[in-house]
């Protein structure tokens, strides 16, 4: 017999012998401007929680955490923070899910601040989306597991207000007056 020490298990400190692993995390940025009369904001919502669900297995077995921030931009100021450009937003590890950036005339936001709002719309497959697919955040958060990130990083290049968001922010800000 070999007379190495044995310490009960590998050197590695990987976790492979079976020892706890810490967790890495998938960190969620869910972003958008209403979630009381917008549908496209409560859709994303509502498939995003329901994507979730449905690989929070594949998730946990892979060793993620995953950490959900609903973050509503409610402010010229917070735009500006959180670098954003249309709503809804989601953003897997600060990467952008949404791989080809659309928008379309949002009915209810533009009723909520009185003037014509654009919002975003999801291209999935070649088709477009009011709403982004369960399937199109599914393929996303594997790809933020398994492929190491998502192809789309939050641009670092000066942000500027876009037009279509400082009109929403100044009629929200005048119907309160």
């Amino acid at each position: 017999m070999n007379n190495h020490e044995y310490n009960g298990c590998c050197t590695c400190g990987g976790g492979c012998c079976g020892g706890e692993q810490e967790k890495k995390q998938l960190v969620i940025d869910f972003l958008y401007l209403d979630l009381s009369v917008c549908g496209r904001c409560q859709g994303a919502e509502r498939n995003l929680e329901e994507a979730l669900a449905e690989v929070s297995g594949v998730l946990e077995a892979a060793g993620f955490a995953v950490v959900v921030n609903k973050i509503n931009i409610t402010s010229p100021e917070l735009a500006e923070e959180y670098r954003f450009v249309s709503s809804p937003t989601i953003r897997i590890n600060g990467f952008d899910l949404d791989l080809e950036f659309r928008e379309s005339t949002c009915q209810e936001c533009g009723e909520l601040c009185g003037d014509d709002v654009d919002c975003r719309v999801w291209l999935y497959e070649g088709v477009e989306y009011a709403e982004p697919p369960k399937a199109l955040i599914i393929n996303a958060l594997l790809q933020a597991v398994y492929g190491g990130k998502l192809q789309n990083p939050v641009p670092q290049q000066e942000y500027k207000l876009p037009e279509n968001l400082r009109r929403f922010f100044a009629g929200c800000a005048k119907k309160v007056d």
